[in-house]
């Protein structure tokens, strides 16, 4: 909000009326009791200010997105994409006011006027041009497979497996996607890939306020689904799983989406999976917000590590299941860059690390690549691995993943 705004003059319909079209309908529910502040993950850093609970009133107002001033602008663009669309705020609040999607229809008018972060311009458009935030081939999206022999998706498999873009591309996380298919082929389970024919599933780019580059993904991706015959999913991201599942039917869709850590471990219940290689280490388990709180996915990925021989399950005290902190990640800040002392990840490493744990584990591809990169920058040395990485050393009679 520009300075010395005087509030009875400047009340701007338009704008306020703009941004309920577009989806910031959350703000009359608001009767601005302040509990979002406490959640919001931005209050335990504590060396910036997020005014969160004062969006939907200012929104209400026609404040939001206003500044004319390219200073003033300058500040508001930062502030707008410091939500990392955790939903902590939405979780905690008395009405389930969904400020990240107020905040998410602020990010649309500015996204079509181009005043948004230049890292989110790359990304947009890299998505728009080949289907991946990283900018990587279209033809290379399974290469993670490699000599792995896995299959082109047909209709009599049960499930596709769409490891989501960093899985794929990534050098370092493409051993999650790696991991999870033999974990599948040690359980017998009929699967297959779409490959090239796949693409970023849009949900970064949606929060983003890209709304239609978001379209044009996941209209694409739901045409391969159905040319394929495809009826169910197996995800390893969460940012997948949440669009596939809340997002894609609004266009049409109809495929069943599931997250891994839900789909392995009945296999282990029913014993097509049997850990027997002791892990003889304290894991601390992260819960990421995409899967917890907006999923309510929180005993599977528990359970799975509960029976692997020898591992000891840790819990962050306080800070656990719902009241998670987030990675810092999430909408679009997985490419943003903040300045050292105002980093979410840094405050979630110290509270996993202070548990005593000697691995921290997680189920999803964001959190992984922003917790090796932070503890990297921290100096730690302690190994962060996806929960199917874990699993699959469990199962791994010649010891690591490859």
């Amino acid at each position: 909000m520009a300075k010395n705004k005087k509030i009875v003059v400047d009340i701007n319909p338009e704008i306020r009326d703009v941004l309920v079209e577009m989806g910031a309908v959350d703000i009359y529910k608001c009767y601005q009791c302040g509990k979002c502040a406490s959640a919001c993950p931005w209050f335990q850093v504590g060396t910036y200010d997020f005014p969160v609970f004062r969006y939907p009133l200012e929104t209400a107002l026609g404040l939001v997105a206003s500044s004319e001033e390219k200073e003033d602008l300058a500040k508001e663009v930062d502030k707008l994409y410091r939500c990392v669309g955790c939903e902590a705020c939405v979780d905690q609040c008395p009405l389930g006011v969904d400020i990240p999607d107020i905040l998410r229809a602020a990010r649309r008018i500015l996204l079509d006027f181009g005043c948004y972060p230049e890292p989110l311009k790359s990304v947009v458009q890299k998505i728009r041009n080949v289907g991946n935030p990283l900018g990587e081939p279209r033809e290379k999206r399974a290469d993670w497979a490699g000599d792995l022999d896995i299959s082109a998706f047909q209709t009599h498999m049960e499930i596709l497996y769409f490891p989501c873009c960093i899985p794929s591309y990534d050098a370092r996380i493409q051993n999650v996607a790696r991991s999870t298919a033999r974990v599948l082929k040690k359980g017998g389970v009929p699967f297959g890939i779409l490959g090239a024919k796949e693409q970023c599933c849009g949900e970064a780019i949606r929060r983003v306020g890209a709304e239609s580059v978001y379209q044009e993904a996941a209209k694409a991706n739901i045409r391969s689904f159905e040319a394929a015959g495809v009826r169910r999913v197996l995800v390893s991201s969460p940012h997948c799983l949440v669009t596939f599942k809340n997002e894609y039917p609004e266009l049409g869709s109809s495929v069943e989406a599931i997250h891994a850590t839900e789909y392995l471990w009945p296999l282990i219940e029913q014993g097509r999976l049997k850990p027997a290689k002791s892990v003889n280490k304290k894991v601390v388990y992260h819960d990421p917000c995409t899967l917890g709180r907006q999923c309510g996915i929180y005993d599977a990925p528990r359970k799975i590590l509960r029976s692997i021989p020898g591992l000891a399950l840790l819990e962050v005290e306080d800070f656990a299941r719902e009241f998670s902190l987030c990675c810092g990640a999430g909408s679009g800040a997985l490419w943003l860059d903040w300045p050292k002392g105002e980093r979410i990840a840094d405050v979630r490493i110290k509270q996993l690390v202070d548990t005593g744990a000697e691995v921290i584990a997680v189920a999803c591809p964001y959190c992984l690549q922003m917790f090796e990169e932070t503890v990297k920058a921290m100096n730690l040395n302690i190994p962060v691995m996806d929960v199917t990485e874990i699993l699959y050393e469990a199962l791994n009679e010649k010891g690591s993943a490859e």
